[in-house]
C-alpha cells in the first residue's frame, strides 16, 4: 500500500483504536501511578486493567485479514510460491525491530530498577532468555516475559505460518485453502480456545485470526460467502456453548470487516491523516510503550510526590511518550534500517 487513497481506513481506525487500549491497559494494570490513580478514577482503572486487553482481538482479526489479502486474496495459493521463504520472511521482519525492542526494553528495566522496587520490573535476562525471546519461544520455554505483549509477537508469527501451511496444503484445490481454514476455526472456537493451557500455541488464537481470513474471502466470490455464513453461524454456536466476550469481539470485528469491505465503504471513506499515522505507528508503539511506561512510573515514585492527581498526570505523560516513542521508533528502525514498509498488524507487508 504505497498511498492515501490505497488504504483500507477502516482497518486504519481499528489499528489505531486497539493499540490505544494496549497501552492504556498496561499502564493501568503495571502499577504504581495506576494504584494512585485509582483513587481518582477506580472504575475506569479497573475496566482498563480487566478488560481493555479484549482490544487483542481486534489485532487478531485484522492480522488475518491482511494476512488472506497478501497471500491469497481470492483463497487460492499461488502455483509456484514456495512456503518456507514466506515463513523465513515473515520471521525476519518481524524480529528485525522485535530484537532492538528487547534490547530497549532489558535496557528501560534496568533504569526504572534504580528508581523503584516493583513487581512490574523484568529481571535482567540470562543468555537463554534472551535467545529464547529472540528465537520466539520464550512462552514455549516457561522464561519470563521481558516486555508486555511480546507473547503477542510470538503468536503472530505462529498464526502466520500456520495459515501459510494451510494455504499451501490447499493448493490442489479452489476450496480447499479457505475450507482448511474453516475446519481450524471450529476446531479452535469449540476446543483449543475454551482450554487456557493452550494459549501459548496458535490453535488458541486461530478462531479469532482465521475469522479474520475468511472476513476478506468472503468479500471476493459468491463461494466464499457461502463459507463465511456458515462460519459465522457455527461462531455463534460455539458462543452459544461457552460465551467468551473475546470471540464475541472477535466475531464482530470480522462481522464489520467483511461488511465494510463488501459494500464498498472502505474505497469511499477519506483517510484522516492522525488515524493513518496512529496505524502506521501502531506496532513501533506496541513494541516500545512498556519500558517508556516503566520508565515514567518509575521516574514519578522517584522524583515527584504522589498524589492521585499527579499519578494521573503521569499515566497521560507516559502514554503521550508512548506514541512518540513508537513513531520514532517506526521512523528510525522499522524503515530505517530495512524493514521499509512493514507494519504490525498489517501481515501482508
Amino acid at each position: 500500500m504505497s498511498g492515501p487513497a490505497q488504504r483500507l481506513v477502516f482497518v486504519d481506525l481499528l489499528k489505531a483504536g486497539a493499540v490505544q487500549l494496549v497501552v492504556l491497559h498496561h499502564l493501568a494494570l503495571y502499577g504504581p501511578l495506576s494504584d494512585s490513580a485509582a483513587e481518582l478514577l477506580p472504575e475506569l482503572m479497573a475496566w482498563l486493567s480487566q478488560q481493555a486487553r479484549i482490544a487483542v482481538q481486534v489485532f487478531l482479526v485484522v492480522g488475518g485479514f491482511l494476512a488472506a489479502r497478501g497471500l491469497a486474496p481470492d483463497g487460492v495459493w499461488k502455483p509456484g510460491r514456495r512456503l518456507q521463504p514466506l515463513i523465513a520472511q515473515r520471521y525476519l521482519r518481524l524480529a528485525g525491530p522485535y530484537v532492538i525492542a528487547l534490547m530497549l526494553a532489558v535496557a528501560g528495566s534496568a533504569l526504572a530498577s534504580q528508581w523503584m522496587e516493583h513487581d512490574s520490573i523484568p529481571a535482567p535476562p540470562g543468555p537463554g532468555q534472551f535467545l529464547a525471546h529472540v528465537l520466539l519461544l520464550h512462552d514455549l520455554l516457561g522464561f519470563e516475559a521481558l516486555s508486555a505483549g511480546v507473547w503477542y509477537v510470538a503468536i503472530d508469527f505462529q498464526l502466520y505460518s500456520l495459515l501459510v501451511l494451510l494455504l499451501w496444503l490447499g493448493q490442489t484445490g479452489r476450496w480447499r485453502g479457505p475450507i482448511l481454514v474453516t475446519a481450524l476455526v471450529l476446531a479452535s472456537l469449540f476446543h483449543f480456545n475454551r482450554d487456557a493451557d493452550w494459549d501459548v500455541l496458535a490453535l488458541y488464537f486461530f478462531g479469532s485470526y482465521g475469522l479474520g481470513a475468511l472476513a476478506w474471502w468472503c468479500t471476493r466470490q459468491a463461494g466464499n460467502r457461502w463459507l463465511g455464513v456458515l462460519t459465522l453461524a457455527l461462531a455463534c454456536l460455539a458462543l452459544a456453548l461457552d460465551f467468551r466476550s473475546r470471540i464475541a469481539v472477535a466475531l464482530i470485528v470480522a462481522t464489520s470487516l467483511a461488511m465494510v469491505q463488501f459494500s464498498g465503504l472502505q474505497q469511499r471513506w477519506a483517510a484522516h491523516p492522525l488515524i493513518a499515522w496512529l496505524s502506521r505507528i501502531a506496532y513501533g508503539v506496541f513494541l516500545v510503550h512498556f519500558p517508556v511506561c516503566l520508565v515514567v512510573n518509575a521516574a514519578f515514585t522517584r522524583f515527584v510526590p504522589l498524589t492521585p492527581e499527579r499519578a494521573l498526570l503521569g499515566m497521560a505523560l507516559a502514554w503521550a511518550f508512548s506514541l512518540l516513542a513508537g513513531a520514532l521508533f517506526h521512523d528510525r528502525v522499522e524503515q530505517g534500517v530495512g524493514w521499509r514498509g512493514f507494519v504490525r498488524l498489517d501481515p501482508a507487508g
